[in-house]
């Protein structure tokens, strides 16, 4: 494998962890979680136990970043666990599904709320609907629908694979600047609300009347971690970069931790503000939680507040999104020659600047067709099913490769890795289960789950004709 050079530092890829992760989840799913669980306590409970989780399956890949620090992550970890057919698998989805379709969600979101400040143009309602497409069993798609949000997603899109394409550490230094004003502006909004004496600690322990109990709030409760984890995403962006990392056996495992243990801390006091503010019933039916919460603090501007920090914390996982995922594809370029030109390194620039423009050009169409909506919401699925193969790998290498030496083993082994293993497995088992059920009872048009390894297991018939001699 051709190397890059590596010039990521410890703050470069804490930033990229960190900014990986915070975008728009955090002001977009507590008030469908709140509405789900009906207490704020276990609503807090919830974001603790989904970090910690997620802690636990980021420590378990550590171990395996540090033992091998290339480019592409996981990518390169599952060929050295169960061998290229099924790194190509998850290639393929990554390429697919969750990671490119991530790109355009994220910088969609930054696009709807920069139209909060500029009023975007777009069509008539009869201009956006005349062009239709239709496909069964997902739904209308209408690429002119919203349009100049849409126009200024892919800017963000390309502005940003162009600026990732000319120099990684031009991307590491935007990332390291668009960290640093996102976690400003979320401790300034945290302290904001806590010490407004504008709330209640009444609100913290009061929960609704008519709360779940039983089996039902076991069911409640994994919804509200699905949405946690989709809040929570982003943190294996490290891993992609590893062969750009300098000092990777350290700097890898000390960018997870600490990069996700500020996640984690982050995301409990900020819904320990908005408890604060807005008792569980109104908090349960706000649209918008974080404006709310910010209205009751600072009034009408509160609103204009928070539309910028959300701008700035998509913008800057955008970018980290956009740096990080194209290794997958520049790694699954270099053993496939269905994707070899993806496999190409930009040597005047030291990047993989194919695999940059072939993500941005697919996310691109997905955002045209707004189809990446339908992709996310089947991206923690199948995401998921990887990061527990990528977790159960650790006792495959350690039994296939005992000898070879690990600067760093994960802690609590074998409890930790097992434990976020079993979780996946219950996980992936009721998100199914729950599919399934709303599908049956006309709640949803479509399965998620189940057209995620639809489309995921498109990838294993590309591999095997890409793989037949000519």
């Amino acid at each position: 494998m051709t190397g890059f050079k590596r010039t990521l530092s410890l703050s470069t890829t804490i930033a990229i962890v960190v900014g990986g992760v915070i975008g728009s989840g955090i002001f977009m799913k507590p008030a469908l979680m709140a509405s789900q669980l009906g207490s704020p306590l276990l609503l807090l409970s919830v974001w603790i136990v989904a970090g910690c989780i997620t802690l636990f399956g980021a420590l378990s890949n550590a171990e395996v970043a540090a033992m091998f620090p290339e480019t592409g992550g996981q990518y390169i970890f599952f060929k050295k666990m169960y061998g290229e057919a099924f790194a190509f698998l998850y290639g393929w989805a990554a390429f697919a599904v969750f990671n490119t379709g991530g790109n355009a969600s994220i910088a969609y979101v930054c696009s709807q709320y920069t139209n909060y400040f500029i009023e975007l143009p777009r069509f008539s309602v009869a201009t956006e609907h005349a062009w239709l497409l239709h496909i069964p069993g997902v739904g209308n798609i209408f690429p002119l629908e919203n349009f100049g949000v849409k126009l200024l997603t892919i800017f963000i899109i390309l502005i940003l694979s162009a600026v990732n394409y000319y120099s990684v550490q031009y991307g590491g230094t935007l990332q390291r600047i668009l960290t640093l004003l996102k976690a400003i502006a979320i401790v300034l909004l945290i302290g904001g609300i806590l010490f407004s004496g504008k709330g209640s600690t009444y609100n913290i322990i009061t929960s609704i009347p008519n709360m779940h109990h039983g089996m039902a709030l076991v069911s409640a409760y994994m919804a509200a971690i699905a949405g946690a984890f989709w809040a929570y995403d982003g943190w294996n962006n490290i891993t992609f970069v590893a062969g750009e990392v300098k000092n990777p056996q350290q700097n890898i495992p000390k960018s997870l931790f600490f990069g996700l243990f500020f996640c984690i801390v982050i995301y409990a006091l900020i819904n320990l503000a908005y408890v604060y503010v807005l008792p569980i019933a109104q908090l349960s039916g706000s649209s918008f939680v974080a404006s709310d919460a910010a209205t009751v603090t600072w009034g009408i501007i509160g609103g204009s507040i928070i539309a910028l920090m959300v701008i700035i914390s998509t913008l800057g996982t955008t970018n980290a999104n956009v740096l990080a995922t194209a290794r997958v594809t520049y790694s699954m370029g270099e053993d496939n020659k269905w994707f070899a030109w993806a496999g190409k390194k930009q040597n005047k620039y030291d990047t993989p600047g194919n695999a940059l423009l072939l993500n941005a050009a697919w996310a691109v169409l997905l955002i045209l067709s707004g189809s990446f909506d339908m992709l996310t919401d089947m991206l923690i699925f199948v995401s998921w099913f990887f990061y527990g193969m990528s977790a159960l790998g650790v006792f495959i290498l350690r039994k296939k490769m005992k000898d070879v030496e690990r600067v760093y083993k994960v802690w609590g082994y074998p409890i930790v890795p097992l434990l976020f293993v079993l979780f996946v497995v219950f996980f992936l088992g009721e998100t199914l289960y729950t599919d399934i059920n709303n599908y049956r009872n006309g709640v949803t048009p479509i399965i998620n789950s189940m057209l995620g390894i639809c489309i995921t297991s498109i990838g294993i018939p590309i591999y095997y004709f890409s793989k037949k001699r000519k």
